[in-house]
C-alpha cells in the first residue's frame, strides 16, 4: 500500500517556493500528501525567477497572497494550510509588511470563513522576533523578562542586558512562550499580528491553529540574493567575495538557530498532533549561539580565514540574547536533529554548487545606514 493511499492529505503551502516552505512541501511529498505550492516568486528572494528545487510531485501555483481570488482558488480542495507566505529580513519597507503580512493573512482567513472552505488546520509561521527581548536571570530577581534596550543606551556602545526591577547585569536564559510579546520592529509586529489573527481566528470558527514561533532558520535554499535576511547567507557570500562578515554591536549577542529540515518536521508535527492546537509554540535547539562564533564556523568551514568585523554599529529594536524554551514542542513528541556544525556544512555543499555568488550586503548597508535601520554608536 503506497503513502499517497494510507495517508490522503491534501495541504496547501503558502510562500511553499522559499526557504522553509519548499522543505515542507519536500516532506509532505514524502510522507504521501497531496500539495499545493502557492508562492508569488518575491524578486528579492527569487531573482531568477522559478527556482529549480521545487518539488515535481507537488502542483505549484503562482499567485499572491494580498489577490483574493488568486488565494481563493489555491485554498480549494485543502485540508491544512501551512502558512509561510511572508515579506521578511530587516528590510527598509513598512506598508510592504503591514500589507503582505498582516493583511494578507487577514485576506485568508476572511476568505475561508466567508467562502466556507472546509479547512481542518492552520499552521502559520511566527517568529522569534515577536519577543522583545529574550529571557535572562537576575541573581536577586530570578527570571526576569527585560523590555527592548533603549536607543541612548546602545549609542554609550552599553550592549548588556539590564534587569528591569533593579538595573543589575543579567545572563541569559531559554525564552519561554509565556515571555511578553510585543515585536520591537516591523517585520516583528506584523509577525505578531499574523500569530494572533490565527489564533484568535481559530478560537473564533472552531479550527485548530498554530503558531510556530521559528527560531533563526537557515539551509539549502536560503536566498543568496536578499541581502537583508539570514546571517548565515550573508555570511557566507561575504566571505566568498573576500569581505569580512559584518557584526553589529560587539558579535557576542546570541541567537538559537535551526536547520531548515528540523522547522519542517516541526511543521508536520504541528499537523499531526492535537497537543499544539490553539498555542504559540517555539521551534528551536533551545541554545544560544554568539554571531560571531558562528562568522568564525563559517570562516572556518571554507577555508577563507577573514576576521569578522565590528563597525560600531548596532540595530535599534534588536534583541541581544535569544534563546528558545523548547520544553513545549518537545513534550508534544519534537527534538531538533542536525546541529550548527553539520547544517553549515550542508549549507555550504550547496551554496558552492550556485553560481554568481556576488555580495548584496554592501549595497544594503548602505540603505540600512540612509533609512535609519543601522546606528552608529556615539563617539
Amino acid at each position: 500500500m503506497n503513502s499517497t493511499k494510507k495517508h490522503g492529505k491534501r495541504a496547501l503551502v503558502t510562500g511553499g517556493a522559499g526557504l522553509i516552505g519548499s522543505h515542507i512541501t519536500d516532506l509532505l511529498v514524502r510522507e504521501g500528501w497531496t500539495v499545493r505550492v502557492f508562492d508569488n516568486l518575491e524578486p528579492n528572494t527569487h531573482k531568477r525567477g522559478k527556482p529549480s528545487w521545487l518539488n515535481p510531485d507537488a502542483e505549484f501555483v503562482q499567485g499572491d497572497i494580498r489577490n483574493r481570488d488568486e488565494i481563493t482558488a489555491a485554498l480549494r480542495d485543502t485540508d491544512v494550510v501551512f502558512h509561510e507566505a511572508a515579506y521578511g529580513g530587516y528590510m527598509p519597507g513598512i506598508a510592504k509588511y503591514v500589507d503582505v503580512n498582516s493583511l494578507g493573512t487577514a485576506l485568508m482567513l476572511e476568505v475561508i470563513r466567508e467562502e466556507n472552505l472546509p479547512i481542518k488546520k492552520i499552521v502559520v509561521a511566527s517568529s522569534q522576533a515577536v519577543y522583545s527581548e529574550g529571557a535572562a536571570e537576575c541573581p536577586q530577581h530570578g527570571l526576569v523578562f527585560p523590555e527592548v534596550r533603549p536607543v541612548e543606551q546602545l549609542r554609550r556602545g552599553d550592549w548588556t542586558v539590564h534587569c528591569p526591577v533593579c538595573g543589575g547585569e543579567t545572563r541569559s536564559v531559554p525564552t519561554p512562550e509565556n515571555a511578553p510579546v510585543g515585536g520591537e520592529t516591523v517585520y516583528g509586529l506584523t509577525k505578531m499580528d499574523q500569530e494572533k489573527l490565527v489564533l484568535l481566528w481559530g478560537k473564533q470558527a472552531g479550527i485548530p491553529t498554530v503558531a510556530l514561533r521559528y527560531s533563526c532558520t537557515y539551509g539549502p535554499r536560503q536566498s543568496i540574493f536578499n541581502p537583508y535576511t539570514g546571517v548565515i547567507a550573508i555570511y557566507c557570500t561575504r566571505l566568498l567575495n573576500d569581505l569580512p562578515p559584518v557584526l553589529y554591536e560587539d558579535g557576542e549577542q546570541t541567537r538559537d538557530f535551526s536547520f531548515v529540515e528540523d522547522i519542517a518536521r516541526a511543521n508536520l508535527l504541528a499537523a499531526e498532533t492535537d497537543k499544539l492546537d490553539g498555542l504559540p509554540v517555539n521551534v528551536g535547539s533551545g541554545k544560544g549561539v554568539t554571531i560571531r562564533e558562528v562568522a568564525e564556523q563559517i570562516s572556518e568551514a571554507l577555508g577563507i580565514r577573514i576576521a569578522p568585523q565590528a563597525k560600531g554599529e548596532f540595530r535599534p529594536g534588536e534583541m541581544r540574547h535569544l534563546a528558545s524554551g523548547t520544553a513545549r514542542i518537545q513534550a508534544a513528541g519534537y527534538k531538533s536533529q542536525v546541529d550548527l556544525a553539520t547544517g553549515i556544512g550542508r549549507y555550504l555543499e550547496w551554496i558552492r554548487a550556485q553560481s554568481d555568488v556576488r555580495d548584496y550586503f554592501s549595497e544594503a548597508e548602505t540603505i540600512l545606514r540612509a533609512k535609519g535601520i543601522v546606528h552608529s554608536v556615539s563617539k
